[in-house]
């Protein structure tokens, strides 16, 4: 399991009732936007209100769309430009690079309805034969190691990768993980209000459904359903909490390959390594023995029936968006609108454009970079960074409360955090996946095993550090503290979150605090935990331990009362490393432009000073809403909190955001008690 920390929300965003033609340049929005204030609002009452509240006014969400915010519009524009890419390079005849006949034949083969609804289920028909041929559970471990290299999107059972050592940060070795589940956190199986027993009702319903789709009867797929929800649920019951997966050391359990086997001595790893075509190495760190322990006793339990139903089920669950319209609503219809409120499926060119960004995502950045990102903006974040980095320093160098020992292992960390901005160094090589024109399924499935082997490769070798975790399309960022890196892709670089035609206050604001905020999480309460090099090393003195818990304590505590929706409140022990990162983020921020522009004049601008233009632009990175179903979901599923109190939360802290707008002490903006990590 790789700990990244993600600045933004991560998903793909699509609207209806927007222009919906492919773009042949970005649409331009200033990084601080006049028409989204909302001056009947007082700042130092609502902040995030003031700043947003006409954005929010102006921009509903759209009807295929969850929630829908800044991040979520630019990504719809980037797409929009993308989507002209990708036909582009589709209807070209001659004169193709291999990246272009690739990405151009896989959308071309995706955006082909006539020929996958031809298909049918024919293209599954046999995966869905070999299960059925399935006598024994004997026979699963070679079953399952096809399903796991080809189907995307799911980890039937458990889940078998890779990753870096958590004890050697240079190595890669194998990792068994938890899986199994259909439904998106384990607490959806476990509670037992109303609203949870109504979704198991509907989870049960869609699984009938799809069984249905595939020929089964009525009877047949009601008592299948029951089946899988049955054995989901002893899985999910055996699995950590997502709070419990953010402790590193719960997860670091490095065992033999006979220790493994003798967790769960019904199933025959050695028959399953061998059809992976991928020897484990000595190692293997089993993330959640217990888990592993209720597999044993579940392949035990379960009948053979019901084993090659939940098999059946999730190979349909993970096949569907490569089959016909019925298997594409069907998977809609639960996932989407009944899980988070969306009403319109998304149209069809919007999901290639995103299969081609996942499967392809390199060969598609590396187009979209030469005509989106230029030098100057390259340079002008590099410098940005530096600048924060600085910053970050300066902090920890003044800490009163930190020691000269840890001291020391904090700067050697910060001075080791490498930087990627844009895109790759080494663009990947995608030379041997066959995309062929007219074979979605099949480009789909050779895309899976693809990447399923490129991962499975890395074991027992060298960790890539170069390597990327996002496309340079993607309107996000992320810090890896196994690999101590911070990222950047060009996606997230444009206007308006970087605004190469604006003034440093609302790029600082903005993407400068966006920098802090990743370079934050190397330092939050997972971060901390890894060394300079990415190793999961106790560096701290247990005072200092301490003093930082305290410190958190104080965000735990706020961020617990703010209310989500209906009566649910943020669950901060979810949310602390996002919480102390956009905290932390926003006073690098603020240090760094205050240092950039040292001795230098600045003029108020609109009305604004340079102060309140700094925070302004810091709001509107984050003006949006969500669905109330969505936000039930994030609730258990998101480590971010909402977009709200991503703002007011972090700005009651501040002093400098009083200052700038004349808050005072009783005001809502204005924390009687501050917080401050960092």
């Amino acid at each position: 399991m790789r700990f990244y920390a993600l600045c933004g929300l991560g998903g793909l965003f699509i609207v209806v009732g927007f222009s919906q033609q492919p773009l042949t340049t970005l649409p331009y929005t200033p990084s601080l936007d006049l028409v989204s204030v909302n001056r009947s609002v007082e700042p130092c009452q609502n902040f995030y209100q003031f700043a947003c509240g006409n954005w929010i006014r102006n921009n509903p969400i759209p009807a295929d769309q969850p929630r829908w915010d800044v991040y979520g519009k630019l990504t719809f524009e980037n797409q929009l430009y993308l989507w002209g890419l990708l036909a582009e390079a589709g209807q070209k005849t001659s004169g193709r690079t291999a990246n272009e006949q690739k990405i151009g034949d896989m959308f071309a083969s995706c955006m082909d309805e006539g020929g996958i609804a031809t298909a049918g289920t024919a293209p599954v028909q046999a995966l869905l034969n070999s299960i059925a041929a399935l006598k024994a559970v004997a026979e699963l471990p070679a079953l399952l190691a096809r399903l796991h290299l080809g189907l995307t999107g799911t980890s039937m059972l458990f889940d078998f990768g890779s990753n870096q050592d958590y004890s050697n940060s240079s190595r890669v070795i194998a990792f068994a993980n938890a899986g199994g589940l259909g439904l998106p956190d384990r607490d959806q199986y476990t509670k037992d209000d109303a609203k949870s027993l109504e979704l198991r009702q509907k989870y049960v319903a869609h699984i009938r459904q799809m069984l249905r789709l595939v020929g089964d009867t009525d009877a047949a797929a009601q008592s299948g359903a029951e089946a899988v929800l049955r054995l989901e649920t002893a899985l999910a019951r055996a699995s950590l909490t997502r709070v419990e997966q953010r402790d590193p050391y719960k997860l670091l359990h490095r065992m033999s390959r006979a220790e493994l086997q003798k967790l769960t001595p019904s199933f025959k790893w050695d028959t399953y390594f061998r059809a992976l075509g991928q020897e484990p190495g000595k190692v293997i760190n089993i993330t959640q023995p217990v888990f592993y322990a209720e597999l044993e006793k579940q392949l035990k339990a379960t009948s053979l029936d019901d084993l090659k139903t939940y098999l059946r089920w999730h190979t349909i669950h993970a096949k569907a968006p490569s089959l016909s319209a019925p298997f594409v609503e069907a998977d809609f219809e639960f996932f989407s609108k009944t899980l988070r409120g969306t009403p319109a499926m998304r149209p069809r060119w919007k999901r290639c454009v995103q299969i081609v960004d996942g499967t392809l995502g390199e060969a598609l950045g590396e187009v979209f970079v030469a005509k989106t990102f230029t030098p100057e903006t390259k340079a002008r974040t590099v410098a940005m960074t530096k600048g924060i980095e600085d910053a970050m320093k300066e902090e920890i160098d003044a800490l009163a409360w930190m020691s000269a020992a840890t001291k020391k292992q904090a700067l050697l960390k910060l001075k080791g955090i490498a930087n990627k901005i844009g895109y790759p160094d080494k663009w990947r090589d995608y030379s041997k996946l066959d995309i062929r024109k007219g074979d979605f399924y099949g480009n789909m499935e050779r895309a899976a095993e693809f990447e399923s082997r490129r991962q499975l490769a890395k074991i027992g070798k060298p960790v890539e550090r170069n390597e990327w975790g996002m496309s340079p399309p993607t309107v996000n960022a992320y810090y890896d503290p196994q690999m101590n890196d911070i990222n950047f892709p060009a996606g997230v670089l444009q206007p308006p979150l970087f605004d190469p035609k604006m003034d440093d206050a609302p790029n600082y604001g903005n993407t400068g605090a966006t920098i802090g905020h990743e370079l934050t999480h190397g330092f939050d309460d997972e971060g901390r935990q890894f060394d300079a090099k990415g190793n999961l090393k106790d560096w701290w003195t247990k005072q200092d331990g301490g003093e930082f818990e305290k410190r958190t304590q104080c965000i735990l505590d706020q961020y617990g009362q703010y209310i989500i929706v209906d009566d649910i409140k943020i669950n901060s022990k979810l949310t602390l490393g996002e919480d102390v990162a956009d905290l932390g983020g926003q006073v690098l921020a603020w240090i760094a432009w205050k240092a950039a522009n040292k001795g230098k004049t600045l003029q108020p601008v609109d009305g604004f000073t340079p102060d309140q233009r700094f925070f302004i632009g810091m709001a509107q990175w984050a003006c949006g809403s969500d669905r109330p179903e969505n936000l039930r979901l994030s609730a258990l599923t998101n480590p971010h909190s909402p977009n709200e109190f991503r703002i007011n939360g972090v700005v009651a802290n501040m002093p400098q955001f009083q200052a700038a707008f004349s808050c005072k002490l009783g005001q809502p903006m204005v924390r009687e008690k501050a917080c401050k990590v960092w």
